[in-house]
């Protein structure tokens, strides 16, 4: 396939017996299908819920029936324009009253959008 290129940076760990979860930012450098699906399965960290690329047995354990990838931030120009156009939007409800299960830390917490250059 074709070259691509993602940043990823660890924003949480959230560690419950044996359960483990890691929250990542990961931005994009190139632009292909399923890429950041693809370069987390292959670091050894899928994503939950990923039928695709992820650990079906762990989906079915913890009854995980949904993708838990969310794009909190998308910056891009506008293709007529070229106006810097930037949409953000807050973790989803699900994501934190699925993590507010394991760590009490996410039972009050809106996890904010970074700025991306």
């Amino acid at each position: 396939g074709q070259p691509s290129h993602t940043n990823i940076r660890v924003t949480e760990i959230v560690q419950h017996d044996s359960a483990c979860f890691t929250l990542v930012e990961a931005q994009l450098k190139t632009g292909r299908t399923h890429q950041i699906r693809v370069h987390l399965q292959k670091i050894g960290h899928p994503i939950l819920g990923d039928d695709k690329y992820g650990l079906e047995s762990g989906d079915k354990q913890l009854k995980v029936k949904h993708l838990f990838l969310h794009a909190h931030l998308a910056v891009f120009s506008h293709p007529k324009t070229s106006e810097k156009i930037r949409i953000e939007t807050n973790l989803p409800k699900r994501f934190h009253d699925f993590l507010a299960q394991w760590d009490s830390r996410f039972l009050a917490q809106t996890l904010q959008p970074k700025e991306i250059d």
